[in-house]
């Protein structure tokens, strides 16, 4: 497929989010452009069978579906990276992730790279899930992870939780409860038999189950 320019890309990337939202109305999609710009743009995707223009309501073709897939896994990806490597701002990774989340800056990979480095993250910082990629079933890691999970970390280091990822509500509210959320810095006291972390001033004891789904990163201050 030839070269499609940005702002093609980001109407593929805001058709997406306003389903993401249970939204798609053609007006929600420019609702931030002057008209005349977005008809061109709607126009130009349509001739290359990206989307479909039904009334009032736009949908992704199945090639526009893919080529929307790549473009919000890259950029959600690019705000990951500027987010927790980084710790910058907001304001920052997020103008950062629009700049590099076009193809002819990050190639595909590139961002299977990023995406194992960072530990396959469901969701950017936002919260919004990241498509999986093929890096994320594969068993092969040829990179070493910039975010792991909290039982493969160092006995007496201290790390920055970044994600977790439970089964059901009720192991996210108890480490809720406990302090354990996105954000905070623990300590490992101890891996075996259980692993015990300290989290301000109190000490936790994690089952396995828990363990394996909280990652973690190696705390920069």
């Amino acid at each position: 497929m030839k070269k499609r320019l940005p702002e093609m890309d980001e109407f593929l990337e805001r058709i997406w989010t306003q389903r993401e939202r249970g939204s798609s109305k053609k007006e929600s999609v420019i609702a931030a452009t002057p008209v005349s710009h977005a008809e061109r743009w709607l126009s130009a995707l349509e001739k290359e069978r990206l989307i479909h223009v039904e009334g009032e309501r736009l949908e992704l073709t199945s090639a526009g579906e893919q080529e929307a897939e790549k473009i919000i896994r890259r950029h959600r990806l690019t705000e990951r990276l500027f987010s927790d490597l980084f710790e910058t701002s907001e304001e920052v990774w997020e103008k950062d992730a629009c700049e590099l989340e076009h193809e002819s800056v990050l190639s595909e990979e590139a961002i299977s790279a990023i995406c194992a480095f960072l530990g396959h993250p469901p969701t950017c910082p936002h919260g919004r899930p990241i498509p999986r990629g093929r890096c994320c079933s594969e068993s092969a890691q040829e990179l070493t992870p910039f975010v792991v999970p909290l039982h493969q970390a160092s006995n007496n280091g201290f790390y920055r939780v970044v994600f977790i990822t439970p089964k059901g509500h009720a192991p996210l509210d108890r480490l809720a409860s406990l302090g354990l959320l996105p954000g905070r810095i623990v300590r490992i006291i101890q891996k075996k038999p259980v692993v015990v972390v300290r989290v301000d001033e109190t000490e936790v004891a994690l089952d396995d189950e828990i363990v394996r789904n909280i990652f973690v990163r190696k705390a920069l201050s």
